[in-house]
């Protein structure tokens, strides 16, 4: 599980072109990484169009932005399409790096869900060390963490 302060954990994932994502690949710019249940269903629309409508303010940071889940390549190419997302989405199938990173696992709320990702972010500086993450966080409120952390960051630069 990553620990704020520390190096984030390598991964290496397809993004919904089916190229390969490293988490090295991002060193020198500020990075959002969101994890997500299920492309195309409510909360997840809601989380990945308003990361979509933050987006330039996002940018305006020198930060990135990547979506992961388990949905498959296609899947994801499909979701990006429709909603009009900026970013990569990236396919966790076998969920290792969302084991890794503690975003994967039952959900209760009145009864169980599937086990899939949790809705979590998590912010990294320039050099890939971990400076903001929640696990199992609402969609919007997501959002606005995470760019507010951001926001943070630019403004110690």
């Amino acid at each position: 599980m990553p620990v704020v302060g520390q190096p984030a954990p390598e991964f290496e994932l397809l993004n919904q072109d089916g190229r390969t994502a490293r988490l090295s690949d991002y060193r020198g710019s500020r990075l959002i990484i969101f994890a997500f249940p299920k492309a195309n269903t409510m909360g997840c629309n809601n989380q990945a169009c308003s990361f979509r409508d933050v987006f330039p303010q996002i940018e305006s940071q020198n930060a990135v932005v990547l979506g992961v889940s388990s949905d498959s390549v296609d899947q994801l190419a499909r979701w990006k399409r429709l909603k009009r997302l900026q970013y990569d989405l990236l396919s966790d199938p076998d969920h290792a790096m969302l084991d890794a990173w503690d975003a994967w696992g039952f959900k209760l709320l009145f009864f169980k869900l599937p086990i899939s990702a949790t809705r979590s972010y998590w912010v990294i500086d320039e050099n890939g060390v971990l400076v903001d993450q929640q696990i199992g966080v609402g969609p919007q409120e997501s959002v606005d963490k995470a760019l507010a952390a951001v926001e943070r960051l630019a403004n110690s630069a």
